[in-house]
């Protein structure tokens, strides 16, 4: 059996996520803000599209970065802290100050951003902004490690419990409070059930994926038309039905030719595309929004895919001129984590 960092379909996976990511920024943050003069019915379809895959983009690819912990989860704790937690965190701080230099001269940009130094603040320790996925991983190492002692069972009934009572509205979860707390039960099953995800990834059957992806699309279907999201249970369920079809899903994407190797060739790309795309989406909307409402119909129908491609394309072209210290720890060099993004 494949180890999982050579492992096509953990690499598609995370190539789905992110495009997915980027998608939804460019829909949720640009495209539906535009003011369309003949969109049709595409900026619904689009935001009900985007919206709905939540459930699947982010419990993947936390469940996938849980699976590539497994061995630094083993470490001592000063390998972990500087490769894994310190790591992310300098990251974090790194983008969070770009994200916000550039988000301060696009101001028609709508996305949580601060605006002073009390701000900034509140955002880095307490209420992430849009790169709050770095933030996550630091978090979850650190909790993940620190609860090694605890039976397993214990630890992922608990973060479920955690999923739970977030999803239904009992804390206040401002910014991307929300979804930090309820993903982290996605990082441990990927952390603590690595064997069973890997047999269920590498046994996988076109017919199988059928049964799981109609299972999880009709769940979805009916959370939201009857609005379940915040009845208890229902959204960290639909969820974990979504990280059951994803796994079921790219493995047999990853054998497709041509398709397969690009997302696997993304999904071994995803940090740069994750840290870049929104300072350069903020600029793109500030600059051409004005310009989209007048345009024919079918520029609103493809915009938010034309979109999303340029935006990794020059996500992956920029990767190529940043400094070092952009991408990981300045003096000594850490080795490149699997973890993603």
């Amino acid at each position: 059996m494949e180890t999982l960092q050579r492992a096509v379909w953990a690499d598609v996976a995370k190539g789905v996520c992110i495009l997915l990511v980027v998608l939804w920024h460019t829909v949720n943050k640009s495209y539906l803000r535009i003011e369309w003069t003949s969109a049709g019915p595409f900026p619904a379809l689009w935001g009900v599209f985007g919206d709905a895959l939540m459930t699947l983009r982010m419990p993947l690819f936390f469940a996938i970065s849980g699976m590539f912990a497994l061995s630094a989860h083993r470490r001592p704790w000063r390998e972990v802290v500087r490769s894994r937690v310190a790591k992310f965190l300098y990251l974090y701080l790194a983008w969070m100050i770009v994200h916000t230099a550039v988000f301060w001269f696009t101001p028609e940009f709508d996305t949580l951003s601060a605006r002073g130094v009390g701000e900034f603040a509140e955002q880095f320790l307490v209420t992430p902004p849009n790169l709050w996925y770095l933030y996550a991983l630091a978090l979850y190492f650190t909790a993940a490690k620190l609860l090694t002692r605890i039976p397993v069972p214990v630890v992922l009934g608990a973060a479920a419990l955690l999923a739970v009572v977030t999803a239904a509205g009992v804390f206040d979860t401002p910014g991307n409070r929300g979804s930090l707390l309820q993903n982290f039960v996605f990082f441990l099953l990927g952390l603590h059930l690595r064997p069973w995800a890997e047999r269920l990834a590498e046994s996988t059957t076109w017919r199988r994926a059928g049964a799981v992806g109609l299972l999880y699309a009709t769940a979805l279907a009916a959370m939201l038309l009857l609005s379940a999201q915040r009845v208890p249970t229902v959204w960290t369920l639909v969820s974990l039905l979504a990280l059951v079809s994803g796994l079921s899903v790219t493995p047999l994407l990853g054998r497709v030719a041509l398709i397969g190797e690009g997302l696997a060739w993304l999904g071994r790309r995803t940090l740069p595309i994750y840290v870049i795309h929104m300072p350069l989406l903020a600029l793109l909307h500030t600059g051409v929004s004005p310009l989209l409402g007048p345009s024919p119909l079918v520029v609103a129908a493809l915009y938010p895919a034309l979109a999303t491609t340029a935006l990794v394309a020059a996500c992956l072209l920029a990767d190529r001129v940043l400094p070092p210290w952009l991408t990981d720890l300045p003096a000594r060099r850490v080795a490149r984590a699997e973890v993603g993004p």
